[in-house]
């Protein structure tokens, strides 16, 4: 059934990895519903994994992107410059998760992955979209090069609400602090796409390097098939939120975190799921 828990475990993470819905407690709550055999380390290790797939998928879809920010790189003059400044605004923006994922995520895995702690991340994090769509002013920022650093910055600090808060996810506050600071919806979406290369990049590799040998419990082939199903499943999640967000809000997305949220904690405290790590 391995095989099968990673197919699921990829589907999963590959739809909500982007989508500001929250994959980490998607993949929490999915784990238990399955009722999956492996150990928490096992669990904890092979969902931080996957997202390297999810993470392939946003290079590919990029990968124009890069290799024109690549020449202009080397012919210098203004786009050379606005690509040097969107860069060290996503390096930037990386730190304060950084320094709090190191500091604090064995902590908040031992003690906040329960499926109660997501539920109430979903619905707040809901209700801080809706609110944000209810008083939304005019935009300021229309590409992602025209962010600055002190932007992404301020980006990179709410974004550290989804490294404290399992749940809350870590697009929907990269996303949020984005339109908080003035970026329209597809400006604030692709640059948490942008983002996430070396935020989850990271610490998928760290991830993978400390506890490649727990891995082996479960076999690098159901690894492997889950992180591919995630890249292809993360490549069709990219493309279609781009062209969502393009002429809708994210109140849709505010309202399917409630009701999940809700029913989650219906489930929780029914006794028909449980709420252990």
């Amino acid at each position: 059934m391995d095989w099968l828990y990673a197919l699921i475990y990829g589907v999963v993470e590959g739809i909500t990895e982007f989508l500001p819905i929250s994959s980490t407690g998607h993949l929490i709550v999915t784990g238990h519903l399955m009722g999956v055999p492996w150990t928490k380390e096992v669990k904890d290790t092979f969902e931080v994994v996957i997202q390297g797939g999810a993470i392939l998928a946003v290079l590919v879809y990029y990968w124009k992107d890069f290799v024109a920010q690549a020449r202009a790189l080397g012919q210098g003059g203004a786009a050379a410059q606005d690509t040097k400044t969107l860069w060290l605004g996503v390096l930037v923006a990386c730190l304060p998760a950084a320094v709090l994922g190191l500091a604090f995520s064995d902590v908040i895995k031992q003690y906040l992955f329960r499926p109660s702690v997501v539920a109430w991340a979903l619905i707040v994090g809901g209700l801080i979209i809706w609110w944000l769509e209810e008083r939304r002013t005019q935009p300021t920022v229309h590409a992602i090069e025209k962010i600055g650093v002190k932007r992404s910055l301020i980006i990179g600090a709410v974004q550290c609400l989804a490294m404290l808060w399992p749940g809350f996810s870590r697009s929907a506050s990269s996303i949020l602090g984005g339109m908080l600071t003035g970026l329209d919806r597809p400006t604030a979406t692709k640059f948490s796409f942008y983002l996430g290369i070396p935020t989850l990049g990271g610490a998928a590799l760290i991830d993978l390097l400390r506890s490649l040998d727990q891995l082996s419990e479960i076999g690098l082939g159901t690894v492997a098939l889950g992180a591919i199903t995630s890249f292809v499943v993360a490549y069709l999640a990219t493309g279609w939120l781009l062209r969502f967000v393009a002429t809708n809000d994210f109140k849709p997305f505010a309202v399917y975190r409630i009701i999940v949220g809700v029913l989650i904690l219906a489930l929780v405290y029914s006794g028909n799921l449980t709420n252990a790590i």
